[in-house]
């Protein structure tokens, strides 16, 4: 019985600490660049934009990359018509979070993991030399997020694992399934920055994105993390020098 109470209190005392550890750490590894990059205008904003405008805070520079311009988003738009709608929202929404962005050529719902596309993301990511890069989680219900993901990771070993990899989530439940979190970052700070910049994307319901899905989603991973609001990652480290 004092065994099992040993390791009972061991794991508890273990988990405590991991967590506390966890809270921030991405924020204090001095990351110079850093891309998000998400299958669809929104997705960045919606999963990591806390982080994203922590880190704009520190002197990191944050450019957000979107593999799609959520060509069918809009119902009863034409393909160009939601473009060029999305194309304006993510701008507006970057500019409030006070970050960079890039447009990659794929189509929403079209997305496609060929030789060609590989080589595309290959190509985005040494263009631009961030030593940390954080996309969708692979486990997802959305097709356009799963291609973004794998094309992210092919990219990231066949570039020798230069920068470090995170994985964010996405409406977990619905899309991310299987995530568990190894680091949190506290976002209580900028939280109304964050959600400013969701709501940007008008097109996309994002009252319902935020209260339905991802503001609870913040307040679960910060009652994990113990701070008031959180966003949650998993990871992979680059190779050590």
């Amino acid at each position: 019985m004092m065994m099992k109470k040993t390791v009972i209190l061991f794991f508890v005392l273990t988990l405590f600490c991991s967590m506390a550890q966890a809270q921030n750490s991405l924020l204090q590894r001095g990351y110079k660049k850093a891309l998000f990059i998400g299958a669809h205008p929104d997705d960045n904003e919606s999963c990591a934009g806390g982080t994203m405008i922590l880190l704009q805070m520190q002197g990191c520079q944050v450019v957000s990359v979107y593999l799609t311009s959520g060509e069918r988003g809009i119902q009863g738009a034409t393909l160009d018509e939601a473009a060029t709608i999305r194309r304006a929202e993510l701008a507006e929404a970057c500019r409030v979070m006070g970050v960079e962005y890039r447009l990659m050529t794929q189509i929403d719902g079209q997305t496609e993991i060929n030789a060609q596309r590989y080589q595309e993301m290959l190509q985005l990511i040494e263009a631009e030399k961030p030593d940390v890069v954080f996309t969708h989680w692979p486990i997802d219900s959305h097709r356009d997020h799963r291609v973004c993901s794998m094309l992210v990771f092919d990219a990231w070993r066949l570039s020798g694992k230069n920068f470090d990899l995170y994985y964010y989530e996405a409406e977990t439940g619905m899309q991310s399934k299987n995530f568990i979190p190894e680091e949190y970052v506290n976002i209580a700070a900028v939280a109304d920055q964050k959600h400013k910049a969701v709501l940007c994307h008008k097109s996309q319901d994002p009252e319902e994105i935020l209260n339905e899905w991802h503001i609870p989603m913040e307040l679960f991973r910060g009652k994990e993390s113990e701070c008031p609001a959180a966003e949650a990652f998993m990871f992979l480290h680059k190779t050590r020098k």
